[in-house]
């Protein structure tokens, strides 16, 4: 299945009444900040670490390691980054490098909400015929300062920050919305959190992928589901699928 391409359900469905977005990738860029500042961290860490070690694999380890505990984002990306550093050299890291570091991190939290292309026309169309929301996971004070800094907050009538996104997760907002699953859409970037959870329920859902995906969020899937290339392609997706 091609990014761009429409891939609708095998019959028009009832017309959504709710209409929920992921934030992060899907409404304003995060993952490549991610990306980049692994990179850096290998470029720090790996002259200390002993010959025949990968650091980004056990970075990759140590986050997964740390999840039941820490959860999603970047106050837990920098601990696991941290950890990491003093286990793959024996506790011979530099503390310049933890202090660069832990930089890196404040950078991340506290730099300008990056919006990603057409979010803020799509949104203004959208909210005149659905209830809009947003359901994310991550840390809450972070993702709280990103959706009020964002300009967006004004088109959602519900922002749901969460720690998982898995089935009873959705069908807890759900129920909250007073919503039938079937009037329900969710759109995001992973298939892992925002499309197959969403399906399991009898609900609705779109993934539109995004340049990177965190490897924790890859998973084996069947195309059964729609995916888009670009946000601005939704309107006349809803618009087309429904009754």
């Amino acid at each position: 299945m091609s990014a761009g391409e429409f891939v609708a359900p095998l019959t028009r469905v009832e017309r959504f009444e709710v209409v929920a977005f992921d934030a992060d990738d899907t409404l304003w860029h995060n993952e490549d900040r991610f990306v980049e500042v692994q990179a850096r961290f290998v470029e720090l860490v790996a002259p200390h670490a002993p010959r025949g070690i990968d650091v980004a694999d056990a970075l990759h380890a140590t986050e997964m390691a740390n999840l039941a505990d820490l959860g999603y984002g970047v106050k837990a990306f920098v601990l696991s980054m941290a950890e990491c550093a003093i286990d793959v050299t024996n506790g011979a890291v530099p503390m310049p490098v933890v202090r660069e570091l832990i930089g890196l991190a404040r950078e991340m939290l506290t730099e300008p909400v990056r919006l990603l292309d057409g979010v803020p026309e799509v949104l203004e169309k959208l909210s005149g015929d659905y209830r809009l929301v947003v359901v994310t996971k991550g840390d809450l004070v972070h993702q709280e300062r990103k959706v009020t800094t964002s300009g967006l907050e004004h088109f959602f009538e519900y922002v749901e920050i969460v720690s998982e996104k898995d089935p009873p997760t959705y069908r807890t907002l759900i129920d909250l919305l007073g919503v039938e699953p079937a009037r329900f859409c969710m759109i995001g970037n992973s298939v892992r959190s925002d499309v197959l959870p969403v399906l399991e329920l009898g609900a609705h859902a779109v993934h539109i992928p995004y340049t990177y995906t965190w490897q924790h969020e890859h998973v084996e899937h069947d195309t059964g589901f729609a995916e888009l290339g670009s946000i601005r392609e939704l309107p006349d997706y809803l618009a087309g699928v429904t009754s």
